[in-house]
């Protein structure tokens, strides 16, 4: 509890931190004070005016009630009515969230279904979002087993249509609103050529009335005329559904016959709608063969077809359901194995206080471990010799026959790179002003300028310089040495330095996200850098693997897409640096089969992120490392 009032905090990232680490401790017995300080701030997300973090900050809490009500099912029915107000929210992407949970809950949980039916059925007039109608038509027609719900369901589509025939209202309505003045045009005849290569002519019908403001039109009746036909095929399986269950249940002929020709009557409403020239885009093929097919189902009423409806479709749900959880505890156990770390009972206690210098790289205290990353100085664990990785990491900056020796240890922290230059006077004088100057290229930015040192002959010191960095991009800083010797009236010298290369990888951590998010961050980021695999790798997997090694991003793509052979791969990979951008990835590559055994692996990658810096800075880390012998 003591946890969860960090929640209280602005950053989005400390609170969905914060609510990970309460899902990570929540037991039995304290799962109800979640759920309710969780439910509290859900309401509070509603009352606060509409910001972009508010919609993440409720996507976190529906996702985190949702895991809740998972492990903890008696919890799921002080969630439901809470979150089931949220499916006529604005916010899309939330209301998604909710959907899921309630396909999931209702599916898992026979006990709560008469009461998440009947609080869909309050809330359905109210949704805004053709996507969330779409679910939860679906679940409506899935899930209605009674005689009253299915008369329930059926009023609401019919409220939600508004009257019908839908074309002849609308035409009536149209004519109904016309002025006496204002004229109306036939606008020019066209032949048209079918595809039997007869005629078929068409004229359009327009007036110069400015066009009615669409509020006043029922919610699915406003989707259809704005030419979105999907939920059109979505609405006639439901409709196929609850009529074959309503004959099951009713025994009565003529009100069986009677429910039937009215689910048969709106949908063909619809496909006569789809056809005519009222929608903003007409009807396609696929719908037309969906409705076309419900409505055939419904006029011969097969054994067959009523099982694929009513019970397969339910089956490949708990199908979906069950591999999801099944990956999900596969993920959980990798999580905790990782996390075990496991001490034998005489294995010596250090104190960081008492241990000697020379002792503090091979003992590590996970606690102050822990601390320093709270704090922001992440240490990267290095290779197996601490002294060997941060040789690694010194970059020569002049010849060895230079006047005047440099070279450079690059430490790289969160948000700054620190530069411990070691300057060496390699000559019999004394060198006065030695000057290091440095200049940067890219989001880099120098803090102070070093100041000058004077350097007798044959010795040497060390200069620091901190560089901020800004963003995640490839970043070169670059510059020159400058020095007086003294006694010499000659002009001052210099010496220039190679150019210092800074890293991405340093900024880039592996993270993860939902497949929608990847979708929507997909679509909205405008910078591509599309990168043609040429390797000498030949197994596809191992080229993923050196990929993933190389760029530190995570593969979304779950190992069981992944496994098995067929030639050819398809894998989503996602980053996000510590300045919060994302970076995503598509692997696309294949083995040509026609070379051989060991011909290389073929493709492309596609990397798509915010800004044009991470994007090419991926780009050409890819190229580089993709060229290296890893056979």
């Amino acid at each position: 509890m003591d946890i969860l009032r960090v929640l209280s905090t602005p950053d989005l990232e400390v609170r969905k931190k914060t609510l990970q680490l309460a899902l990570d401790l929540v037991s039995s017995r304290n799962v109800e004070e979640l759920v309710i300080v969780l439910k509290k701030e859900v309401i509070k997300t509603n009352n606060v005016s509409e910001h972009e973090d508010t919609d993440k900050y409720r996507q976190l809490l529906v996702r985190t009630l949702h895991s809740c009500s998972v492990r903890f099912p008696d919890m799921a029915a002080n969630v439901i009515p809470v979150l089931m107000e949220f499916l006529s929210d604005s916010n899309e992407a939330a209301a998604a969230d909710v959907l899921e949970f309630v396909r999931e809950a209702i599916q898992r949980f026979d006990n709560l279904r008469m009461l998440i039916v009947e609080k869909m059925l309050e809330v359905f007039h109210a949704i805004k979002s053709v996507k969330i109608y779409r679910g939860a038509l679906w679940i409506l027609g899935e899930y209605c087993s009674t005689k009253e719900d299915i008369q329930s369901v059926m009023t609401e589509v019919r409220r939600s249509l508004g009257e019908i025939p839908i074309v002849e209202s609308e035409i009536k309505k149209e004519a109904g609103e016309l002025k006496p003045e204002e004229e109306i045009n036939v606008g020019p005849v066209q032949k048209l050529v079918t595809e039997m290569g007869t005629y078929a002519t068409q004229s359009a019908l327009s007036s110069s009335r400015p066009t009615k403001k669409e509020e006043d039109r029922p919610p699915l009746r406003g989707f259809l005329l704005d030419g979105d036909f999907f939920v059109a095929a979505s609405l006639a399986t439901t409709l196929t559904k609850i009529a074959l269950r309503y004959v099951a249940l009713v025994q009565e002929k003529k009100k069986q016959n009677s429910f039937v020709a009215e689910a048969m009557l709106l949908m063909a409403t619809i496909l006569h709608l789809g056809k005519s020239s009222l929608p903003k885009k007409p009807i396609t093929d696929d719908d037309v063969d969906r409705i076309s097919l419900c409505l055939k189902v419904l006029s011969e009423c097969s054994p067959l077809m009523n099982d694929i409806f009513n019970k397969e479709c339910r089956q490949s749900l708990s199908h979906m359901l069950s591999a999801k959880l099944e990956e999900e505890k596969l993920s959980q156990k990798k999580e905790s194995e990782k996390r075990n770390v496991t001490v034998q009972p005489d294995d010596p206690i250090s104190f960081m206080q008492l241990t000697a210098k020379n002792e503090m790289n091979c003992k590590e205290d996970q606690f102050q471990l822990s601390l320093l990353a709270a704090m922001g100085n992440t240490q990267r664990k290095e290779a197996a010799d601490p002294l060997a990785s941060k040789l690694n990491k010194v970059t020569q900056l002049t010849g060895f026959s230079d006047p005047v020796y440099a070279e450079a240890y690059v430490h790289v922290n969160q948000y700054d790179i620190v530069l411990d230059v070691l300057v060496v006077n390699q000559t019999s004088d004394t060198l006065q002003n030695c000057t290091l100057e440095l200049a940067t290229l890219g989001d880099l930015k120098l803090v102070e300028k070093p100041s000058p040192l004077t350097l007798a002959p044959h010795d040497f010191a060390n200069i620091k310089a901190n560089v901020k960095v800004a963003s995640t991009e490839n970043g070169i800083i670059f510059g020159n040495i400058v020095y007086d010797v003294s006694g010499a009236a000659s002009d001052r010298n210099c010496v220039v330095l190679s150019d210092i290369h800074i890293d991405i990888m340093d900024y880039i951590q592996p993270a993860t996200c939902t497949d929608a998010e990847f979708r929507q961050m997909w679509a909205e980021f405008e910078w591509e850098n599309k990168v043609t695999v040429n390797t000498n790798i030949i197994d596809l997997n191992d080229y993923l693997q050196h990929i993933l090694k190389s760029t530190n991003m995570k593969c979304l793509t779950p190992e069981k897409a992944l496994s098995g052979y067929c030639g050819f791969m398809a894998a989503n990979l996602y980053a996000r640096s510590i300045f919060g951008e994302d970076a995503l990835a598509n692997v696309s590559i294949e083995k040509p089969i026609q070379q051989g055994p060991e011909a290389p692996v073929t493709g492309h990658i596609r990397i798509r992120a915010k800004s044009q810096g991470m994007a090419l800075s991926l780009g050409d880390k890819i190229n580089l490392s993709q060229k290296k012998n890893s056979i």
